[in-house]
């Protein structure tokens, strides 16, 4: 009986919502940065918060704004964004290996990110499966609504918050790259991990100091997958 109430959808979801609370730290004022940035680009709240809820893609919805802004056609928009969320074809057969088959996730993956994908490659694999899905279930949908939330809050009241304490507006744009180092620093315990994230950094300072910076970060990644997946590491035996 005990056993059944710890597989409850409800307490595996409740998990998965307690267990990504870390991510609002990094979540929270990078939406409220877009809010403010959707604001200040001419769009009202309610589209600022139309767009983090139906694209809801971080990096890419800053170019949304920014280009649109700009007069760019929507072609090319529409191009850019799909380009900086290829990386999500990455994502979902990694993370299909760990899920259980479900008519719901063609729209659960809407709220895959990448902290999101980071937490649940980590976590996924020490849950029962019968866990799994309400976990995600939780853990995405909290992601969700606090990155909606904070664009709301960010573009209603953004400007005040920044004119009140400026230092605020300086903080917020580090965010996001504190959260992503927190998450990868654990993973420089594993030499075959230290290997393709150390090829990863040097190759995005190689690019970015040669001028390429535009295509710095995908060329990057690509090198440092191509690095974990070639490189191996024989483990030394014990001998008696």
């Amino acid at each position: 009986m005990n056993q059944l109430a710890s597989h409850s959808p409800w307490r595996s979801a409740l998990q998965g919502v307690r267990e990504a609370i870390p991510l609002l730290g990094g979540y929270i004022p990078v939406a409220l940065s877009f809010g403010l940035v959707a604001s200040q680009a001419g769009f009202s709240t309610l589209e600022a918060t139309a767009i983090s809820a139906l694209i809801y893609a971080g990096a890419s919805q800053f170019l949304f704004v920014g280009m649109i802004a700009t007069g760019a056609p929507l072609w090319l928009v529409v191009a850019m964004t799909l380009l900086i969320n290829v990386r999500h074809v990455v994502y979902g057969p990694n993370l299909a290996e760990l899920l259980p088959r479900s008519r719901h996730w063609p729209w659960l993956m809407h709220g895959l990110t990448d902290q999101v994908f980071a937490l649940a490659l980590t976590r996924l694999p020490q849950l029962p499966d019968a866990k799994r899905f309400s976990w995600f279930v939780g853990a995405s949908l909290l992601a969700w609504g606090a990155w909606i939330v904070g664009t709301t809050v960010g573009a209603t009241a953004g400007e005040a918050f920044t004119a009140r304490w400026p230092l605020l507006g300086e903080i917020m744009p580090f965010a996001l790259p504190a959260l992503f180092l927190t998450m990868v620093a654990p993973r420089f315990t594993d030499k075959r991990w230290a290997a393709a994230m150390g090829c990863a950094i040097l190759a995005a300072l190689s690019l970015t100091l040669s001028g390429w910076s535009n295509v710095a970060i995908p060329l990057a990644a690509a090198c440092g997958a191509l690095c974990f997946y070639t490189v191996k590491f024989q483990t030394r035996r014990r001998t008696s």
